[in-house]
């Protein structure tokens, strides 16, 4: 089949599938005598494979040892136990810091009066890197001596 057809059966477009074969994702496809790219079934399955991974947030480097790993019958299914595991606390460190993150700007939005106030906590902590989310904005000064509402 044409990298068209194998394209619109695995799901992954032409140009990535030019990309996979040129850092030796997937291996080179066969030729016609005219120089047109040939993929056979088995070529679509390891397509679809990549295709899932990358899915799954695998990197590429990943998925050349997953695809290693998937072609070799002889191997263990710890080594895949493995990947995938280090894949997943991966995954979770990135939770972790995203949440981090939610929760350091939702503690800003919250600090931030959202009126017409030019005073801005959020920017101010951007301003200086961090550290101030946790300090009470300072007074506006048109409402100095009125207190805060």
């Amino acid at each position: 089949m044409t990298i068209g057809d194998a394209a619109k059966a695995s799901g992954v477009n032409a140009k990535l599938i030019r990309y996979y074969e040129s850092i030796g994702l997937i291996p080179a496809a066969g030729r016609t005598a005219s120089g047109y790219r040939v993929y056979s079934s088995s070529d679509v399955n390891v397509l679809r494979f990549v295709k899932r991974a990358r899915t799954l947030g695998f990197s590429i480097e990943r998925i050349q040892i997953l695809v290693g790993l998937w072609q070799d019958r002889s191997r263990s299914s710890a080594e895949v136990k493995r990947v995938a595991l280090d894949h997943v606390a991966e995954l979770e460190a990135k939770i972790a810091e995203l949440r981090a993150m939610s929760d350091t700007l939702k503690h800003l939005a919250h600090a931030c009066h959202g009126d017409e106030r030019p005073d801005c906590p959020i920017l101010r902590d951007l301003e200086e890197g961090g550290g101030s989310c946790c300090h009470e904005p300072p007074p506006c000064p048109s409402l100095a001596g009125r207190g805060r509402e």
